[in-house]
């Protein structure tokens, strides 16, 4: 009796073990309007043939995370699979107002602003279920603010294996070099979520941080 409970618990462990290992939880973080759905629309457009989510030139189109179960990417010969989640745009300050720039209404505004903001809650809270994060980030945009920080050091307290996808590379005012020397120690790829440019790198260095995943 008692060989066969510590038998089932052994193949209970190496079962948890394998099924990590198979389905590795892929976060999509950054601020708003940064690309993040956009690029996970690629990526599963490219290998599932369907897109993940809606994208909008008004901030925080996604307010809720969104799921892709069971996405195998290949690159080069080899195939891994991962569970994809695109997170709200994070934000240090959600205003209605903002969105009424962009001709709607007050009440719709405000909605937007409210759910805009239990999202940026939300995805906080996911981190701790991710095993690798892409932050993107707008190549056009000063790297050094309050939300780039905010979710760095998110990620630097949980240990989590972080790729920088600096988007909009094709942006004639795009600076690589900026958001490369705000973040030194980490991998960053200059990428265009629009256009498809520059995934091949992009893909070789989520296989190899996917490597560091327990």
């Amino acid at each position: 009796m008692a060989i066969m409970v510590i038998k089932n618990f052994f193949k209970k462990i190496f079962a948890n073990i394998f099924k990590q290992r198979g389905d590795i939880k892929l976060g999509f973080y950054g601020p708003p309007n940064a690309g993040k759905t956009s690029l996970a629309n690629r990526i599963c457009k490219d290998f599932t043939g369907e897109e993940m989510g809606s994208v909008s030139k008004i901030p925080h189109e996604t307010r809720a995370v969104q799921f892709k179960e069971k996405v195998e990417i290949e690159y080069k010969g080899k195939k891994m699979v991962f569970k994809m989640i695109d997170t709200p745009g994070i934000a240090t300050k959600i205003d209605y107002e903002d969105f009424m720039k962009y001709k709607m209404k007050k009440k719709e505004a405000k909605k937007r602003a409210k759910e805009a903001t239990q999202g940026v809650v939300e995805s906080i809270k996911w981190l701790d279920d991710m095993d690798l994060v892409v932050i993107v980030l707008d190549a056009t945009e000063n790297p050094y603010n309050q939300v780039n920080i905010t979710i760095i050091g998110n990620l630097v307290a949980r240990k989590i294996p972080v790729l920088i996808a600096a988007n909009k590379v094709d942006l004639d005012n795009a600076d690589m070099k900026k958001i490369e020397s705000a973040f030194p120690e980490y991998d960053v790829v200059g990428i265009s979520a629009k256009y498809g440019k520059n995934l091949e790198e992009f893909y070789e260095t989520i296989f190899k941080l996917a490597k560091k995943v327990k």
